[in-house]
């Protein structure tokens, strides 16, 4: 990975820290991107010393602010003329509902829509690249997801698990739509299920709300480090150079549901997604 330019979404803790830190050891130029500024800096000094390597950036960006992202976007195509590997890592979960800045229902906003514009604005510099990688963290929970196009905010029956595997499905479904009109371009694209890693995704960090169920399944989960594996496998190894269009399981491509293989659903979620984000055709 020596002098890559590597970009990890939601770095500041968990499998975002630890793939910053594995990806920087193995020679790599990362840049965290970390919404909270004070979070992202202690989480670079910490990404610095670990990994041994001071290549190691911040930069901030909303996923819940479209415009943030495009104001983003803009900045790094300012520093930089090239992008090797997009890791889109960062993820919410909410156990009420809550909204992005846009009025997006958060989980759908963050997880799938604030990852498909970024993408969508950071892609002219990863096609400039030798071999660009984009790699989607998604999950498991994408297997009992369902897109909701007659209300996709939950704004009827909003419940987490609802909305958070709809958000997952659509990590995968974006995943293979993109791959497939990205077939013929140096750039491969991949999801990812990490498995049950112990993060602190899902704690409310106001009211501190599912630290107690946090600490008791703690000792049963994956470490950041072990649930990240998969995503740093996707974004450095030479086996997974020519791999597009699929879905890995500890480094191995692995099985999705029927609606995430269905083409006609990842095209309209595409068309859609669009339209959210307000890409002209």
């Amino acid at each position: 990975m020596s002098g890559k330019i590597v970009i990890v979404t939601g770095a500041n803790s968990g499998m975002g820290l630890a793939s910053s830190i594995e990806l920087a050891r193995l020679g790599a130029n990362v840049i965290m991107v970390c919404r909270n500024q004070a979070r992202g800096e202690a989480a670079l000094e910490q990404a610095r010393k670990e990994s041994g390597n001071p290549d190691i950036e911040l930069m901030t960006c909303d996923l819940g602010s479209l415009a943030g992202i495009r104001s983003f976007g803009a900045a790094f195509k300012e520093k930089y003329d090239r992008l090797d590997v997009l890791l889109n890592n960062a993820g919410v979960i909410t156990l009420k509902r809550e909204t992005t800045s846009d009025g997006f229902e958060a989980m759908m906003g963050v997880n799938h829509l604030g990852h498909f514009l970024l993408t969508h604005e950071l892609l002219e510099l990863l096609l400039r690249s030798r071999q660009g990688r984009i790699v989607n963290v998604s999950s498991g929970a994408h297997k009992v997801g369902r897109i909701h196009f007659e209300d996709p905010w939950l704004t009827k029956r909003f419940n987490v698990a609802k909305g958070y595997a709809q958000s997952k499905l659509a990590n995968v479904l974006f995943t293979k739509e993109l791959a497939r009109r990205l077939k013929n371009s140096s750039v491969t694209v991949n999801s990812l299920h990490p498995g049950a890693v112990s993060t602190s995704l899902g704690v409310d960090r106001k009211s501190g709300f599912g630290k107690m169920a946090y600490k008791l399944l703690n000792p049963f989960f994956q470490t950041p480090l072990e649930g990240a594996g998969t995503a740093i496998y996707l974004a450095a190894s030479a086996d997974a150079e020519s791999m597009t269009g699929q879905y890995f399981i500890k480094c191995k491509p692995a099985k999705v549901s029927a609606q995430a293989n269905d083409p006609q659903l990842a095209e309209r979620l595409w068309v859609w997604s669009e339209g959210q984000v307000g890409i002209s055709q």
